[in-house]
C-alpha cells in the first residue's frame, strides 16, 4: 500500500489489496477508476480503453471486425422513467408480460456493425405484434389514449397484422475513412458541413427568395431591433 501514488487509495484501503489481486495489477501498473451513473463511467472508459489502445498501439490485428448485439431496451431517466435506448419500435427479445413485469431486463433485438472500434452499420427488428407495442408504449408511460392520437396509424396496421420484418444499413463513408486512415469522416465525404450546419463547397444554407416562401406559406419574421441606450 505505501507504494502506491494516487488520493483514492485512503478511501478504499480496506479493500486496496483484494483489489489490485483482482484486476492483477503489478509494480508499474495504472488502474483507473470511474464513479458515475453507468452510462456515463462506460462512455468514459470506453473512449479512455480506445486512447490508449491507439497510443501503445496494442491492435492485435489489422482488420479487427465485430458484431454488438443484446442492447437493452430501456434506460432510466434521472425522474426514475424508463426511455427508449434505440427507440420504441425496436423488438424485444422478452415476452409481453415480461416487459411489463421488468422493463429494465428487456434486451432488444437490435445488432451494430464495429471495425476497429468504429461503428459503421446498425439495424434491428421491428415490432410486428399490436399487444407488444402496446407493453411497449406503457412501460415508457404512453397511456392508451396518448398512443392512439400520436401513433394510431401504426397500431391500426398492426391490428391487420404484419411480418416479422427488420434490416441493416451501413455508412460507406465510414468504411472509405476506415480504408484510406483518415481521422476524422469529414476528410472523406463529399460535402463536408461545418459546426454550424453550413457548407463550405456550396454555401448552403442561402438566402430564400420571396416567391420560394409565397409558394409554401412560409412568412419571415424579423427580430426587433434592440434599442440602442444613449450613454450621454
Amino acid at each position: 500500500i505505501e507504494g502506491l501514488q494516487s488520493p483514492i487509495v485512503k478511501f478504499i484501503e480496506p479493500i486496496v489489496l483484494d483489489l489490485l489481486k483482482r484486476v492483477g495489477a503489478e509494480n508499474g501498473d495504472i488502474v483507473f477508476f470511474g464513479a458515475d451513473k453507468a452510462k456515463v463511467v462506460n462512455d468514459a472508459m470506453g473512449a479512455l480503453r480506445i486512447k490508449v489502445g491507439h497510443d501503445m498501439k496494442l491492435a492485435t490485428c489489422e482488420w479487427a471486425p465485430l458484431w454488438v448485439v443484446d442492447f437493452p431496451m430501456f434506460e432510466e431517466t434521472d425522474d426514475g422513467k424508463w426511455t427508449s435506448v434505440h427507440h420504441p419500435f425496436t423488438l424485444p427479445k422478452s415476452s409481453v408480460e415480461e416487459v411489463k413485469n421488468n422493463p429494465g431486463a428487456a434486451l432488444s433485438v437490435a445488432y451494430d456493425m464495429v471495425l476497429n472500434g468504429t461503428e459503421v452499420g446498425g439495424g434491428s427488428l421491428r415490432i410486428f405484434n399490436l399487444e407488444m407495442q402496446q407493453a411497449i408504449f406503457a412501460a415508457l408511460g404512453i397511456d392508451e389514449a396518448e398512443a392512439e392520437e400520436k401513433f394510431s396509424f401504426l397500431l391500426n396496421a398492426l391490428r391487420y397484422g404484419a411480418p416479422p420484418h427488420g434490416g441493416l444499413a451501413f455508412g460507406l463513408d465510414r468504411l472509405v475513412m476506415l480504408m484510406t486512415g483518415a481521422s476524422s469522416i469529414r476528410d472523406v465525404i463529399a460535402f463536408p458541413k461545418t459546426k454550424t450546419a453550413e457548407c463550405p463547397l456550396t454555401q448552403a444554407p442561402a438566402p430564400v427568395e420571396p416567391n420560394q416562401l409565397r409558394d409554401l406559406g412560409i412568412r419571415l419574421r424579423e427580430k426587433p431591433k434592440a434599442e440602442v441606450k444613449d450613454d450621454a
